[in-house]
């Protein structure tokens, strides 16, 4: 499926993991676009983060009075990731043009223990992408949740990125976080930095203050973020892509700074637009 609006254009995959396939700015790939054939989230443009950000440790930890304990939910991993939302199946709920919902139903069970609907709407404009989340809780009980999305930017045309954060947090060798230390730690991304560095960066930044500007030669792009105080920065040593994803949470999360309780009906929404500057 597609959907287009002047110089932006959008290709997804409705059915399987909420996946974005590709998002092109005048015919150039802004997002690394999927390869052809592949149903592999890591092989993405771009998925949802829900209920859960990034790695739970172990996938052990206790809520209200009760120890949870989630399964690896992908090959290769020792930990819970991303949630279940973005390995789950999916329906279109409204399309047109420019736009499109999809609906995702989880039913309370192993990988997650509460029920819970999420919708994502994609909507392209004449100026980019606008991404939304809405995740309800459909449970009888009050649930931790936290939101995010997960961009896979392409890496070929940008000569450096720009944004400012409170701290980074620093992290063990399963990239699971430890504390944290100085925003420019890593790196003064406030003055803006190359991608281009020997060591992996794959660290969530606190206190984002919701933007990011990446530096292209053919015209700057801004990654914006909103309810999504976290910046989660991914960038592997001689990739063609690096990750920037906004998130309401922390990894590990629920061991660390808890998420505000979803309560039974309540809903949690986040937004995403990555638009020219």
């Amino acid at each position: 499926m597609k959907i287009a609006a002047g110089d932006w254009q959008l290709e997804l995959a409705p059915r399987r993991g909420g996946m974005v396939r590709a998002l092109t700015r005048r015919g150039r790939n802004i997002l690394r676009p999927m390869p052809a054939g592949s149903a592999e989230p890591f092989e993405s443009a771009c998925f949802p983060l829900a209920p859960y950000v990034n790695r739970i440790s172990h996938g052990r930890f206790e809520w209200e009075g009760t120890v949870y304990t989630l399964p690896p939910n992908h090959d290769g991993q020792r930990h819970p990731l991303h949630g279940t939302a973005w390995l789950g199946a999916w329906e279109i709920e409204a399309h047109g043009a420019h736009h499109v919902t999809l609906v995702h139903h989880h039913k309370a069970g192993a990988d997650w223990a509460w029920s819970f609907t999420l919708h994502q709407t994609l909507h392209v404009s004449p100026s980019g992408l606008d991404a939304r989340l809405e995740l309800r809780n459909t449970d009888e009980r009050t649930m931790p949740a936290s939101l995010g999305f997960h961009p896979w930017f392409c890496r070929r045309e940008v000569t450096g990125i720009a944004f400012d954060a409170r701290a980074v947090w620093l992290a063990d060798p399963d990239m699971l976080p430890t504390a944290t230390a100085a925003a420019d730690t890593l790196g003064d991304w406030s003055r803006g930095a190359s991608l281009e560095r020997a060591d992996l960066v794959d660290h969530c930044y606190a206190g984002w203050d919701g933007t990011l500007r990446l530096s292209r030669k053919d015209g700057d792009v801004l990654l914006e973020g909103y309810a999504t105080p976290f910046l989660h920065l991914y960038v592997p040593p001689e990739q063609d892509f690096f990750c920037a994803e906004p998130q309401s949470a922390m990894p590990n999360a629920v061991n660390m700074e808890p998420p505000v309780p979803l309560a039974p009906g309540a809903t949690s929404g986040i937004a995403m637009r990555i638009r020219s500057a």
